[in-house]
């Protein structure tokens, strides 16, 4: 029998049946941030999608079979070419070629060619939320967001001790009309808002698109109090109906919006690499949080997205991804109307990867559990309301990580779980 636990610390069981004794109590060393950390609700739910023969409409996957796995192959020459470049530490601010790439590829939908000044790599979208927190927002400081939003985003936030203003959405998104009445709140109890968050095409979760009218408003507001617009669009160019709209960034010309994307959902999310884009004097203050946190982003990484875009590929694949998941969106939205009851609302998006449903008088946490011994799996609306309240009869759905077969499959799975719960 190995020790018990001591009086200040904890047992570990070691390979071999030894167990170690921690002699440090760690709640007295906590941090006021660290002793509130909660896990993300979306990966605690990821424990009952492996159960075998669970259709997964949870995690906001992309589709692994149309990974571009061979193109890959060919831009890792790079490696070979450039090796003694790429496998050195990198500028924080990242790859010169990567940088140049995206500033021309986006400049139609930025309005201009982007210097180097304004551009920042980051490892994923979500560390610009991280460093932007690090450089704007003491504890306590209002940031307004939608409602609902993204939890990775809101978890983020919750690490920085960001107070919440919440803006509801309706089917042209954020419903910007409210925010000044946030603002003056805010000035009310004399603090400060520090930025907007908006998620602007494709939402997630609720799969809307902010209007052009409610993008030209909301700049308006911004401009009027003085306040950062944090332009986030990871699905931006995954539109399956309708033209692409202006970006906010593109209306702007008093520096007022940080943008950010990522080639996460365009290319793959192994990579990590995503981009955000402002004022030169935020990203060189976003840039020195970031020697602070990873010193850079993977250089290797970055050069390997860059050839394989410099070759030439990521033009010629979009169209590819842009049909294959607007076949899946079609197909779930088919299933949802073929299978679920008649007052099971939804809107049909134009883009990205999320269904957002409101099922009248159904408590979607306890339909969950219905769901998953039917081997059928979703997210719960409540996980995406950072104010505690609200989502009780909404769930969302993600169409591309399943097949058409499953999703066909999984929508009636789902229609006899809320039968199962009805009774």
């Amino acid at each position: 029998m190995g020790r018990r636990l001591c009086a200040a610390g904890r047992t570990t069981r070691l390979s071999g049946g030894i167990q170690a004794v921690s002699r440090i109590d760690w709640k007295e060393l906590y941090s006021t941030v660290g002793a509130g950390l909660k896990p993300s609700p979306i990966r605690e739910l990821m424990k009952y999608t492996r159960q075998p023969g669970m259709i997964s409409f949870a995690g906001g996957n992309p589709d692994p079979a149309i990974f571009p796995v061979a193109e890959f192959g060919r831009a890792s020459t790079i490696l070979t070419e450039r090796g003694r470049e790429v496998l050195q530490y990198g500028a924080t601010d990242g790859f010169a070629p990567l940088k140049e790439y995206i500033a021309q590829w986006m400049a139609p939908r930025m309005g201009r060619v982007t210097t180097s000044e304004e551009m920042l790599i980051s490892t994923g979208s979500q560390q610009v939320m991280d460093l932007l927190c690090s450089a704007l927002v003491d504890a306590g400081d209002y940031v307004i967001v939608e409602e609902p939003t993204y939890p990775g985003s809101i978890h983020t936030m919750r690490n920085h001790r960001v107070s919440f203003l919440t803006c509801p959405c309706d089917e042209e998104g954020m419903v910007v009309d409210a925010i000044p009445a946030l603002v003056e709140r805010a000035r009310k109890e004399g603090k400060k808002v520090k930025f907007i968050y908006t998620i602007v095409n494709f939402h997630n979760p609720a799969g809307v698109t902010l209007s052009v009218e409610r993008r030209r408003k909301l700049l308006e507001i911004a401009s009027k109090e003085g306040i950062l617009i944090f332009e986030d669009d990871p699905y931006g160019h995954l539109r399956y109906d309708g033209d692409h709209l202006p970006t906010i960034f593109s209306m702007d010309n008093e520096g007022l919006v940080l943008f950010a994307c990522s080639f996460s959902k365009i290319l793959a999310p192994g990579t990590r690499v995503a981009w955000s884009v402002g004022d030169r004097e935020l990203i060189r203050s976003l840039v020195m949080v970031k020697q602070g946190v990873d010193l850079c982003t993977s250089v290797v990484a970055q050069a390997l997205v860059y050839e394989y875009c410099r070759q030439g590929n990521l033009e010629g694949f979009l169209p590819k991804i842009v049909a294959h998941y607007g076949r899946k969106r079609d197909a779930m939205a088919a299933a949802f109307a073929k299978y679920l009851p008649a007052d099971v609302r939804f809107v049909k998006p134009e883009g990205g990867f999320f269904f957002w449903l409101t099922l009248p008088g159904v408590d979607t946490k306890e339909l969950f559990f219905k769901a998953i011994e039917r081997n059928v799996a979703f997210v719960t609306g409540t996980s995406f309301f950072p104010s505690g309240k609200g989502g009780e009869e909404n769930l969302r759905s993600c169409f591309t990580f399943a097949s058409t077969e499953e999703i066909d499959e999984g929508a009636r799975r789902l229609a006899q779980a809320i039968a199962d719960l009805k009774g």
